[in-house]
């Protein structure tokens, strides 16, 4: 195995648990969504995890990640629903892929893939009820409930869900939330009207899914929260294990003297002689070059403050004029739970991304594929990632 310079650990077993307190919190069953490399955190060995803890399904963006998962030898419900007009429907159609429509065009995109291989396929109507982005927009509805009803008469099609996306479902008390569940109720009624009634209807998102079990449905379809993250930080943690953590060695400690311009455009300078630790990770591995002078790393345990730019590779801390204890090859943690063994709390993603006004959802899912992610817990997996 080639061992990368960063390390995301994955812990299967947190993820596993946030499967039972989202089936739990929302009274129904758990789409699960595994799309971005399952938030960076590596889709396939996620998917095997949700579906053994009891999810029902799973969700991605685009049929590409969806085939990758049938590739991978999953062969649970999968729903993908973000399409460009040359999307491989054909090769959706074949894997037995749920594809979510949001257009009559891509309805009939759908439907031509059936045809032409002699068989019905799965689709999950997508409705725009508020979001205004992905969906079948209402001037539409009309042409694609009917071309729907139709496609389900003659078989070309199988109708398996309907669905939309809140737009305040981190709000849960916004009216929209109401409002949009209202709008999603009257398209199934219409469709049942037409001969075509779903299988499965659901709208949850993961802050809906904790807060607001009333928008349940059949089915909630979370993601951040899967991986331990709580969408609603002011409603607290919902018993929610974050799943990640992003460590690596300390590479390099080295003095410094009083004056000393640390990385590039020497944008720190020591105050006084110090000890400088050299850390193996940088904005390529998913760190934000925003976080230079404000990252602190999670050493023995203590927290010692990032200095200068964080560059492509590595970044710098100031592990003080004795150097705080710290050697060549001690284990240090960028993020991961929010609290250490004993010492100094372990910085969260949810820290980083509050530090640069940004979100988790958004921290976690860049962290790309330099870091080499290594499974502890859950069913088995197999060699971990190299």
């Amino acid at each position: 195995m080639t061992i990368a310079n960063l390390i995301a650990t994955v812990d299967l077993d947190a993820i596993a648990h946030n499967v039972g307190v989202l089936r739990a919190r929302s009274g129904a069953e758990v789409i699960a969504v595994v799309k971005a490399d399952g938030y960076g955190h590596g889709a396939l060995p996620v998917a095997r995890t949700v579906l053994a803890a009891g999810a029902q399904a799973l969700g991605t963006a685009s049929i590409r990640e969806a085939r990758e998962l049938r590739a991978g030898g999953i062969d649970a419900h999968i729903t993908a629903w973000l399409h460009r007009p040359d999307s491989d429907y054909a090769g959706a159609v074949a894997d037995g892929i749920d594809v979510a429509v949001s257009s009559p065009r891509q309805l009939t995109a759908v439907i031509d893939a059936a045809r032409a291989a002699g068989t019905t396929a799965t689709v999950t109507v997508k409705v725009d009820t508020g979001l205004a982005r992905s969906g079948i927009a209402r001037e539409e509805w009309e042409t694609a409930a009917a071309q729907l009803a139709a496609a389900v008469a003659e078989e070309s099609v199988r109708l398996h869900g309907v669905m939309c996306h809140l737009a305040f479902g981190d709000e849960p008390d916004d009216p929209h939330n109401d409002l949009q569940a209202q709008r999603l109720d009257d398209a199934v009624a219409d469709l049942a009207r037409r001969g075509a009634t779903p299988r499965v209807v659901h709208m949850s998102n993961s802050p809906a899914a904790l807060t607001r079990p009333d928008l349940s449905r059949d089915a909630v379809r979370p993601g951040l929260a899967l991986y331990g993250y709580s969408p609603v930080p002011s409603r607290g943690d919902f018993g929610l294990i974050p799943a990640m953590t992003l460590e690596t060695q300390v590479a390099l400690v080295k003095k410094a003297d009083a004056g000393q311009g640390v990385s590039y455009n020497h944008t720190w300078h020591a105050p006084a002689d110090t000890v400088l630790g050299v850390i193996p990770a940088g904005y390529a591995d998913g760190v934000p070059r925003q976080l230079s002078g404000r990252l602190q790393v999670h050493i023995g345990d203590r927290l010692f403050p990032s200095v200068g730019r964080i560059c492509m590779d590595q970044l710098v801390v100031d592990l003080g004029p004795d150097g705080g204890g710290v050697r060549e090859g001690d284990r240090a943690v960028l993020f991961g739970p929010s609290s250490a063994a004993d010492g100094d709390r372990v910085p969260t993603a949810t820290d980083w991304a509050d530090q640069i006004g940004t979100i988790d959802y958004e921290i976690i899912s860049r962290i790309g594929s330099r870091p080499q992610r290594c499974y502890v817990g859950g069913p088995s997996q197999g060699e971990n990632d190299d």
